[in-house]
């Protein structure tokens, strides 16, 4: 990466079940590589791809609260980054307007980029997204028993 950006952005969606639970992890960190923020939000019921998608979403929507103006986003769907990129079309009706939305939001950004990663490099927001959904679960079962 020639460009120094302000944040580099870890993104990973979870569901368990496809649809089932799903959730999100984000780690943000500063361009010498410190964690600035991390992100362990259930969103609902959904797909994998559906997670994917609300994963960026939240981490462009809390970059632009925290101020930047550049973003290196880096995930482990190759869907969902080929979709960002043009080199696949979004067939998806529930796709469609996740996409919109992000493109939307990337636009609002002087740069970003975005790039696949191999699984091995997203180790830290896919805990973020599987620990979301566990302690949904683990809440849902407390309050059922009471």
């Amino acid at each position: 990466m020639s460009k120094q950006v302000d944040f580099i952005i870890y993104i990973d969606g979870a569901s368990s079940g496809n649809p089932g639970h799903a959730a999100v992890g984000v780690v943000i960190k500063d361009k010498r590589h410190n964690r600035e923020e991390m992100i362990s939000q259930y969103i609902g019921i959904g797909t994998n791809n559906f997670a994917e998608y609300t994963a960026l979403i939240t981490a462009l929507q809390r970059a632009q609260e925290l101020g930047t103006k550049e973003v290196y986003i880096k995930s482990d769907s190759e869907l969902l980054v080929k979709q960002l990129k043009g080199e696949y079309k979004v067939k998806s009706d529930n796709l469609k307007h996740l996409n919109e939305q992000a493109v939307r939001l990337l636009k609002a950004f002087s740069f970003f980029r975005i790039e696949h990663i191999k699984r091995e490099f997203n180790k830290e927001a896919d805990k973020l997204a599987k620990k979301a959904i566990i302690e949904y679960k683990r809440a849902s079962r407390t309050v059922a028993l009471q």
